[in-house]
């Protein structure tokens, strides 16, 4: 048994973990001699009692990791250890670093140097706009942006990254063959074709409980420069990654809300507890000088794009020489709602169209097909 399939077969073990395989590795030096060790050794291990070292004397009716690496690579899934170049050298720094990354899609350095975006599940309307409007600036400018793949925020912040032709890494709390949330597969298989990766430390068939997504948030708060929280209420599994980013020395991002709203109330903590405001993603770039990202841009130079979409073209016309909201470009193109604000993000960046108070826009420019 090679080493990378000691440590396949340690990682689906159940009621092990992390702490407890790294613990034992590193007392006996390899992971094989921890599958060969005998029960009174195992037993000595700080953290490691009877029940542990039986399951571990019987790995093999709890895994199998030649059916493992099968799986994985009749699904072009990587499969990483902490000796492989390409596993996040910032999750090496961490106790409970993850024994095992499956990897769908392709990791790069510069993934090393992104933000998480996180936040609700129950986004409202303004939490998802500021999410894709956020993403889609930072993913422009050449930062992973680094999220959970959940409904809500984390969906929007993928969606506004690829809308911007930038890298997104989701990290799940389930195995890859057990996707979760379902209805997001066909936005994983796009994060997987060539912008990022869909990322888990849990076996492929593991499915997601209440203990795999607080798990999976440390990767999302370690992997990264900084975690910057959309919208969450004051008791939120956002909060945890925030926590995690702040004691492991990482910035602290948070969007403030409407001050009446239950939903805001977690960032206005947040805020109030150090946290970095942000209402725009140029106050994040200030602290990534390295990336082309050109904080100066303003109103008076416009750049218009060579050719605009069919979606575009439909918006500028529709919205004329008058001001539309959201609500009213989707009711009277219709089009869908996640199309036009991706369109309108994108046009707003471009400077082809101005917000304005109330979430409503107006034409920058005239537009000449």
């Amino acid at each position: 048994m090679t080493e990378a399939e000691a440590l396949i077969a340690l990682n689906q073990l159940p009621r092990i973990g992390p702490v407890k395989t790294n613990r034992l590795v590193t007392t006996f030096g390899s992971a094989t001699k921890v599958l060969t060790s005998p029960l009174q050794q195992l037993e000595q291990v700080n953290g490691i009692g009877p029940e542990s070292a039986g399951i571990i004397i019987d790995w093999e009716s709890h895994s199998d990791p030649s059916e493992e690496i099968r799986l994985a690579k009749e699904r072009e899934i990587a499969i990483l250890t902490r000796e492989d170049d390409r596993y996040p050298r910032k999750l090496l720094d961490s106790h409970d670093a993850p024994v095992i990354l499956y990897v769908w899609g392709d990791l790069q350095s510069r993934d090393d140097h992104g933000i998480a975006i996180v936040g609700s599940r129950r986004a409202t309307h303004y939490g998802k706009e500021s999410a894709r409007k956020l993403s889609f600036q930072l993913a422009q400018a050449g930062i992973t942006v680094t999220s959970g793949l959940a409904r809500g925020i984390d969906t929007c912040a993928h969606e506004g990254a690829l809308a911007a032709k930038g890298r997104t890494i989701a990290v799940i709390g389930s195995g890859l063959m057990q996707l979760y949330p379902p209805e997001n597969l066909g936005l994983a298989e796009k994060i997987a074709s060539g912008h990022g990766a869909v990322v888990s430390e849990f076996p492929l068939r593991m499915p997601p409980d209440k203990k795999t997504f607080p798990q999976r948030n440390r990767i999302v708060a370690y992997w990264t420069e900084g975690t910057l929280v959309v919208e969450c209420p004051s008791r939120s599994g956002s909060l945890i990654t925030a926590n995690l980013a702040n004691e492991a020395g990482r910035q602290v991002y948070a969007v403030p809300g409407p001050i009446d709203r239950p939903t805001s109330a977690g960032c206005h903590d947040l805020i109030r507890d150090g946290a970095t405001l942000v209402t725009d993603g140029s106050q994040i770039l200030e602290a990534f000088q390295f990336l082309s990202f050109d904080p100066t841009k303003t109103e008076s130079s416009p750049t218009l794009p060579k050719n605009l979409s069919s979606e575009e073209a439909v918006i500028i016309e529709t919205i004329g020489s008058d001001e539309k909201t959201i609500d009213e470009l989707v009711a009277q193109t219709k089009l869908p709602a996640a199309t036009i604000s991706i369109a309108v993000m994108k046009m707003e960046l471009n400077a082809l169209l101005i917000q304005l108070p109330g979430q409503r826009y107006r034409r920058k420019t005239k537009f000449s097909g």
